[in-house]
């Protein structure tokens, strides 16, 4: 549970950075934009990865480009669930991803997988 609270903390640190960077989307509050966190979560946990089977000839095709197309989707898909948070449409979804996207990847390569600091002790024998 601790490192699903965390990654949503740092999914609404991508989300905060896509909303002043992008002017299509936006939140009511504070509040709204760690539900939205926590919903794309829940989203990205259970829908996308049967998106992600039963889109795969399209990937495959596009050479893995399609993946951004469903990581739009599944952000205006988490826009459509809650009334406080805002998408106004398909390139402000696409881009919102993008930048979430590689603020949670950032997250995991700074904290690791498991969302804590990690230290890794090397000894030389």
């Amino acid at each position: 549970m601790d490192n699903f609270l965390f990654r949503a903390l740092v999914a609404s640190a991508g989300l905060w950075l896509a909303e002043a960077w992008l002017d299509g989307i936006s939140f009511d509050s504070a509040a709204w934009l760690l539900a939205s966190a926590i919903v794309l979560g829940v989203i990205n946990g259970f829908i996308r990865p049967l998106l992600m089977i039963l889109t795969l000839p399209f990937t495959i095709v596009t050479l893995g480009l399609f993946v951004l197309v469903l990581n739009g989707a599944m952000l205006a898909l988490a826009a459509w669930l809650l009334p406080g948070f805002h998408v106004t449409g398909f390139w402000s979804a696409f881009w919102g991803a993008l930048i979430v996207s590689i603020v949670s990847g950032i997250g995991s390569w700074v904290f690791g997988p498991k969302g804590g600091i990690e230290v890794k002790v090397i000894r030389r024998d």
